[in-house]
């Protein structure tokens, strides 16, 4: 994990907090010494805090422990033309987002120690906010050959996927599971069968109009419930990265039940946008997993409310004009989202689909106890790391503003409501918002 530099002492008072991970909700302030939380809860204000505290007031605004992104996709090392390590943090900082936990499928792949180690490198060189690597399940993500997972993990990796590549030999996935239960790591699927999925969107009558073709959610189902009966033999920490469709959640439920150590996420695009949105085949809307039906959308609503869904995530994958101003069929998948993630999952707090503290929990406290973080909750003696919400802030997604290289966002000229107002990591506020 990296951060940068520490700051002195400072007090945000007369805030709204709310940190599930203490049963935080109600007005009060956070002082913060040298990057680390000295107190938090109502008895912080103005005259608690002492003189020579810098204080901030937040005028009611809500405080939230910063947001954790487990699913963000950068271009360096490799590609920086999409994305570096430094833009991504712009941007991460900006939708309030304060620790991002990178992909492998750079170039080279981050498939060894020495990757690994690269990347935290030049992240404390170049990142205003936090940054952790998943390395390679397998050798150039080829599904052949597996990675040392022990030594990635000493290296500072926080799990191990092969990014949006399944691992389809199930041999070679039973064998990843149980190297990686031996050094309790998290193993990362992206759930997708490869023999099932040759079309460009979600199968079905949408489809069928446009004249693509379609993937059928059996692609995912398949794959997971085979996941999860080698789960089952091995006893390994397992997580699907993006769930897309109402059987997977059911699948999942029962997964649970059965007391597997079993969680899975998904992208604030499959929860605000459905297949309707990609209109007249616009590119940007092509997203792996597909997006789907309304109803589709409604029950990965109803399961994130629940519980069955753990995480939310951006599914930040940046992508140039020369891969996504193309037809339909042959543009690149993906779309950016950190700058958005926070605002876009707001929509389903003011629908009054999700609870604040629910959607404050899926982004922050669940994500850092899955990956064993000390951050994600606001408490005497954590890291400094929040972020000052206003839920009633209209802003329009203009692209020449994103921080963003990649400009491919599904939410383009859009007005979002709620967003970010000041970001703070290790105590050094990172990112203010000026209108």
């Amino acid at each position: 994990m990296t951060g940068r530099t520490t700051s002195k002492r400072r007090a945000w008072i007369n805030a709204q907090i709310i940190s599930p991970a203490q049963g935080l909700h109600g007005l009060g302030g956070i002082l913060v010494d040298d990057g680390w939380i000295l107190a938090v809860g109502p008895h912080v204000t103005r005259n608690m805090v002492g003189a020579g505290t810098e204080i901030s007031d937040c005028k009611g605004k809500l405080l939230i422990p910063g947001l954790i992104d487990m699913h963000v996709t950068t271009g360096e090392p490799g590609t920086e033309y999409r994305e570096t390590l430094a833009s991504a943090s712009e941007a991460a900082a900006a939708g309030g987002v304060t620790t991002i936990i990178v992909q492998p499928n750079t170039q080279p792949v981050i498939d060894d120690a020495a990757i690994v180690d690269y990347v935290l490198r030049r992240a404390r060189d170049t990142a205003m906010v936090r940054v952790a690597p998943m390395a390679a399940i397998t050798k150039g993500l080829n599904g052949e050959l597996m990675s040392e997972i022990g030594l990635v993990k000493a290296a500072g990796a926080v799990a191990v996927t092969d990014a949006t590549r399944s691992v389809a030999n199930a041999n070679m996935f039973r064998r990843a599971l149980m190297y990686a239960r031996d050094f309790d790591m998290l193993v990362v699927q992206h759930v997708e069968e490869p023999a099932l999925s040759s079309g460009v969107m979600n199968g079905g009558e949408m489809a069928s109009r446009l004249g693509l073709s379609g993937i059928s959610d059996m692609a995912e189902v398949i794959m997971l419930e085979r996941d999860l009966r080698i789960v089952e033999m091995t006893g390994a920490r397992y997580h699907a990265a993006q769930i897309s469709c109402a059987q997977s959640v059911e699948v999942m439920r029962a997964a649970k039940a059965r007391g597997l150590p079993v969680t899975c996420g998904v992208s604030v695009h499959h929860l605000v946008l459905n297949e309707n949105d990609i209109g007249a085949y616009r590119t940007f809307f092509k997203l792996s997993p597909p997006l789907r039906s309304e109803t589709q959308r409604c029950a990965l609503v109803a399961a994130l409310a629940d519980k069955t869904i753990d995480v939310i995530v951006s599914g930040h994958n940046p992508q140039s004009d020369d891969t996504k101003r193309l037809p339909f069929a042959e543009a690149a998948y993906g779309a950016i989202g950190l700058e958005t993630l926070l605002s876009a999952a707001l929509q389903l707090y003011h629908n009054e689909n999700i609870s604040l503290e629910r959607l404050v929990e899926a982004m922050s406290h669940k994500p850092a106890k899955m990956l064993g973080l000390e951050t994600g909750r606001l408490a005497a003696g954590a890291p400094a790391d929040f972020v000052i919400v206003d839920p009633h802030l209209n802003w329009k997604v203009e692209a020449a503003s994103l921080c963003s290289r990649s400009k491919n966002t599904t939410f383009e000229d859009r007005t979002l409501e709620g967003r970010a107002v000041e970001t703070v990591v290790a105590g050094r506020s990172v990112y203010n918002y000026a209108p």
